[in-house]
């Protein structure tokens, strides 16, 4: 066994005895220096407080989208080379996460994305004002929903002029 496959059985497990096992709904290591997570929405701070506390102080982005079972929300953070994902579930009719800034202030414009393109709402976030589309974008268009065709989005910014 191999180092780094020790450190992914180290993390696994620290995560697990963190959160809770049964808040670790699944983790796959798709190629070396990668691997990803899937937490119950409950756990995301715990999850993420954790893993800053392993070392990932990094946050790449995170990226979010409407999948089969919802919306997912997914955190991309770094630690020296060593790239963890953890992706959580909400949804569509509620989806509301706990902002992430109190752990990882540099997380503020990236959940401002994902609550203006996805319509996901981080409680507790300082600022959800929109970051990229018009001031004058119609409340509750969230362009990234597969409910919004292009021609639905342009008849409700129509209808406001």
């Amino acid at each position: 066994m191999n180092s780094l496959s020790k450190d992914y059985r180290d993390i696994i497990e620290k995560l697990k005895k963190e959160i809770g096992s049964e808040n670790l709904i699944g983790y796959e290591i798709p190629r070396p220096r990668r691997i990803w997570f899937s937490v119950r929405k409950e756990k995301l701070a715990d999850a993420i407080t954790h893993l800053v506390g392993e070392g990932f102080v990094h946050l790449s982005t995170i990226t979010g989208l409407e999948g089969e079972n919802g919306l997912e929300v997914i955190y991309h953070l770094n630690r020296k080379g060593l790239e963890a994902s953890l992706k959580v579930e909400v949804s569509v009719k509620q989806p509301v996460l706990p902002t992430i800034t109190p752990i990882i202030p540099g997380a503020i414009l990236y959940e401002r994305e994902v609550h203006e393109l996805l319509g996901v709402v981080f409680s507790g976030h300082p600022n959800l004002s929109l970051l990229i589309l018009p001031e004058d974008w119609p409340e509750g268009v969230y362009p990234l929903r597969k409910k919004w065709t292009h021609e639905e989005i342009k008849k409700k910014l129509l209808r406001r002029t």
